[in-house]
Order: C-alpha cells, then sequence, then structure tokens
C-alpha cells in the first residue's frame, strides 16, 4: 500500500517535494487549507501521514483528536506568522483587534491556534477576545480582509509577503511561535514500518537541504523557483529557519511547554492528572527524548 502524505504549498516542505520528485514511493496530496485540512483528512483517511504545524497537531490530540498521533519532528526554529488586513481596512495597529472578527481557515488550525496566542501575547482582557469565522483556504482568508468581513487572519510571513509586497493585503505585525513550529502526525492505522522508511529517507533530504553549501546556492534557486518567491525573501526566510535531521524522534519538553502555552491561551485545558506526553506519540515509530 502507497503512503499517502499531506502537505501544504509551503517552501518549508522543500525537502520532502525533492524526496518524492527523486525517489517516489509514496503520493502527495495538497492540503490547501494548512494543518486544519490534514487534520480534516487524517480523520477521513484520505491521507495517512502529514507535515503540519506542532502546535495545531498538539492541540488536536490534547482536546480529544484519535486519528493521528505525532511520530517525528521537522522543523526545529520558531514559525513567523504575519497579522494580515485589507490593503484598504480601518486596522493599523494590533491593539485595534481587541472584539474583532479574525479569519481562520479550520477550527483548530494553526491560523486559530496563533490568533488565541497573539491575545495572550497583548494581554487582551476576556471581554477583547476576538471570534472567529471559518474561510477554508489562503484565498477567501485574503478576500475576507479585503471585504471588511474579517479584520486580519494570520498566516506564514513569507508564504505571505509577495501579496503584501503587490499590494494586495497588508502586514500590521507578526508573532513568533514559542516552540519549533511543524511536527510530522500519521494515522494510528498507518503501517509504522512504512511510515518509520519515509522518515528516515527524508531525514537524509531534510540533513542536506539544511546544510552550508546548499544553503548558499542551491536552495535559493529551488525555493524561489517552486514557490514563486523573490531570492532576497528566501535568503532572508533560510537565515531564520532550521531543520532536524533525525526526524524519528519527538522532544518530551517540545510537547509539554507547547501545552503549556497553549494552556494559558485557552486552546487547551490541563487534566485534573496533568499530561501524559507518552500518549501524544506513536512511540511504534517515534522515541520520547
Amino acid at each position: 500500500m502507497v503512503l499517502k502524505v499531506g502537505w501544504h504549498r509551503e517552501h518549508f516542505l522543500s525537502p520532502l517535494l525533492q524526496l518524492h520528485a527523486a525517489k517516489g514511493g509514496f503520493e502527495l496530496v495538497e492540503c490547501p487549507g494548512g494543518t486544519g485540512d490534514m487534520q480534516a483528512k487524517l480523520k477521513a483517511g484520505e491521507i495517512d501521514v502529514c507535515i503540519a504545524l506542532t502546535d495545531a497537531l498538539i492541540a488536536g490530540i490534547a482536546n480529544g483528536q484519535t486519528s493521528y498521533k505525532i511520530v517525528g519532528r521537522y522543523i526545529s526554529t520558531p514559525l513567523r506568522w504575519a497579522i494580515i488586513t485589507g490593503k484598504d481596512s480601518q486596522y493599523q495597529d494590533v491593539s485595534d483587534l481587541k472584539g474583532t472578527k479574525l479569519g481562520i481557515s479550520r477550527l483548530g488550525s494553526g491560523s486559530q491556534v496563533m490568533a488565541s496566542v497573539m491575545a495572550l501575547r497583548e494581554k487582551w482582557s476576556q471581554a477583547d477576545q476576538p471570534t472567529f469565522e471559518v474561510k477554508g483556504s489562503f484565498q477567501p482568508l485574503r478576500d475576507s480582509v479585503n471585504s471588511g468581513e474579517t479584520s486580519v487572519f494570520l498566516w506564514e510571513w513569507f508564504t505571505t509577503k509577495p501579496y503584501a509586497d503587490s499590494g494586495e493585503v497588508r502586514f500590521i505585525g507578526s508573532v513568533y511561535t514559542p516552540w519549533p513550529c511543524w511536527m510530522i502526525a500519521a494515522s494510528p492505522a498507518a503501517d509504522a514500518d512504512q511510515v518509520s522508511q519515509l522518515l528516515t529517507a527524508l531525514g537524509e533530504y531534510t540533513t542536506e537541504f539544511d546544510s552550508k553549501s546548499k544553503r548558499e546556492s542551491e536552495n535559493v534557486g529551488y525555493v524561489a523557483k517552486t514557490f514563486g518567491q523573490r531570492e532576497e525573501d528566501v535568503k532572508e526566510w533560510l537565515g531564520t529557519v532550521a531543520w532536524y535531521h533525525d526526524l524519528l524522534a519527538v522532544e518530551r519538553k517540545v510537547v509539554t511547554d507547547t501545552l503549556e502555552v497553549l494552556g494559558q491561551a485557552g486552546v487547551v485545558k490541563r487534566p485534573s492528572e496533568g499530561w501524559d506526553v507518552d500518549a501524544f506519540v506513536d512511540q511504534r515509530i517515534a522515541k520520547v527524548i
């Protein structure tokens, strides 16, 4: 059986695309709605594995999702989320967003989780908390801020930058994840040996992509061509991001620290007996360290 791997069209996934182009052996399933879309596809049995946002994956399990577990790590650095509004909107500063309606891709998605983290960072009161409107994917989110239907939405900085550069939308700030930003999840029904083999092979490609020599030349051209970004933006992004090389591990501290912030942001509720980190990880595949 061929593994179906969910992915989102972002430059972070370059090593996965390179592995697929060079060796194949698995099917890529694009998920335009990001992590929330991948979670829905895992639940529906439409994909077996995905590379997705740490916070949304962990929050999903903490809130009772059983359609996947964490099987590995991927990006070791934080993610910068742009706070994006319409080109002619009234919103000029993050403080203007209190009590407004924010666009999100899906319930439980990274776009919703990080909006809650933003509110926590800004120390907004309960009365100032934003509400959310589900828009599905990137295009409807951009449309919603320009129509005034929503105030802002949050999306990865460099993915959105070409749209800000062109004047379609505006950035009014950013927020960084307090955790390494991408992890790998798989359905409990997925073949453990197949998943392990995939992540071992992918680790070879993240190691190569993460190398100094690749960063200085080949990576820049590859990302610019594949994702339609300016080379100067790619170079800036490459200066901020790093990949894990051994993917078949999950750091206990990353999970507990993420849960702590998510709890403070009201995204998850800590059980009275505390969190059982081992229950978040499929230990047929990944070791907890």
